[in-house]
């Protein structure tokens, strides 16, 4: 998922699918919502409630009920309430025929029994980068494709970078020190999201991973640098301490407001800066320890899954969907439409000579890190010792250290 909205937490998620865990595949199977008559019509469910994305996904959604021969009739959920809905409908034996999830969440619903492998319809990811067949696949089986993805990097005003002499930061030290030497009353160096949520661990995690950190065991000397380096841009004042309240939208509303010479955030933020007028600004990748080092970050955005409906007929016409969805043409323009880069390797370098400014973005992608990769369903207990830890030691004076370790023995 684009990280600019907010799904239901991964503790309410956790205990809803553990309400569900005794439902056997077979009762899963059995769709009385989407099972009855033929493939004529095919129930979707997304959560792209808001505009833009709500009308461009309307758009490819028709066509490619159109080019496969069925109706599309679409269900756009809040963010928030999709996974509480899914496992409900789940559990009632009413689930859509085609699912969109945020593909941290594909591995937990999978394991509840709800989705068919697309193996089964003769797809394959074969082609896509590697940490977004990683997000989509649980105990070796394919349970989604993945038209686009985002991640996010390093956002610098350009006029201030100018006006100090300073080159875009590629190192801890370079962004150490520049973010202090931008720091000048009331305009802080640098804006990051460090909220008690998701959107925390979301944005350290490239500094984690980068340095060597592992979600397995946070409570390690790599993960306590990376950390470090956070406490410290904010103990001397590069950044503001309010970044302990501060959501991605927080973040880019404090740079595009002249308030902070840099921050971390991701491409979907270019059309709220674009309406600034005056503002130049630029992307690089996100600044690893030592120089030469290749950042290794987390992958967003949304899979598109095929529940287990019970009905073999519109399965298969869901399963076509899907791979409408995924194929060269619309990856290309959901990307250019979304700010968002394709998952298919070979489309990235098309995509970036057409649209320039994904450049820092897509040469990450390549790399990029799912974010269930290592755990899977387990993830979201990792996520939240992660964004504990990094509360601990910004608002409660404990080191690093302690609160890493804190966090993983809680």
């Amino acid at each position: 998922m684009a990280q600019r909205r907010a799904f239901l937490s991964r503790t309410t998620l956790t205990v809803a699918l553990a309400l569900l865990a005794p439902l056997s595949l077979s009762a899963c199977g059995s769709n009385t919502g989407s099972s009855g008559g033929g493939a004529g019509t095919l129930r979707v469910m997304d959560a792209y409630v808001d505009q833009p994305d709500k009308q461009v996904y309307a758009k490819v959604l028709d066509a490619c009920g159109q080019r496969n021969g069925v109706k599309i009739e679409r269900e756009a959920v809040p963010g928030a309430s999709l996974i509480s809905k899914v496992l409900q409908q789940a559990s009632s034996r009413t689930l859509p025929d085609v699912l969109m999830l945020d593909n941290p969440d594909l591995q937990q619903i999978a394991a509840a029994g709800a989705l068919a492998p697309l193996g089964d319809f003769g797809l394959s990811a074969d082609g896509y980068a590697k940490g977004v067949v990683d997000a989509s696949t649980y105990q070796g089986k394919l349970y989604g494709l993945q038209p686009v993805t985002n991640t996010i990097g390093l956002f610098y005003n350009k006029d201030m970078l100018d006006r100090a002499g300073i080159e875009p930061p590629t190192t801890w030290g370079e962004l150490t020190s520049a973010a202090k030497k931008l720091t000048s009353g009331k305009r802080y160096g640098i804006a990051f999201s460090a909220p008690a949520t998701r959107e925390a661990t979301w944005q350290f995690l490239p500094f984690m991973w980068s340095n060597g950190g592992n979600e397995k065991n946070i409570a390690t000397p790599e993960v306590a640098q990376a950390l470090q380096l956070w406490v410290d841009l904010v103990k001397n004042g590069s950044a503001s301490k309010s970044v302990v309240n501060w959501g991605q939208a927080d973040v880019n509303d404090q740079f595009k407001a002249g308030n902070a010479a840099m921050m971390i955030n991701g491409p979907w933020q270019f059309p709220v800066l674009d309406e600034e007028k005056g503002l130049h600004y630029g992307v690089v990748q996100i600044p690893v320890r030592k120089a030469g080092g290749a950042p290794v970050v987390p992958l967003g955005g949304e899979t598109w899954t095929v529940p287990r409906t019970g009905n073999a007929q519109r399965q298969a016409k869901a399963a076509k969907v899907v791979a409408c969805l995924n194929s060269d043409k619309n990856q290309l323009s959901l990307a250019a439409e979304r700010q968002t880069v394709p998952t298919k390797t070979a489309l990235m370098d098309k995509f970036a000579a057409e649209q320039p400014r994904m450049k820092a973005f897509i040469q990450q992608v390549r790399d990029a890190r799912a974010r269930t990769g290592e755990l899977g369903k387990d993830w979201p207990k990792a996520a939240t010792r992660i964004y504990t830890a990094i509360q601990t030691a910004l608002t409660h004076g404990a080191t690093p250290a302690q609160a890493l370790k804190q966090a993983q023995d809680g």
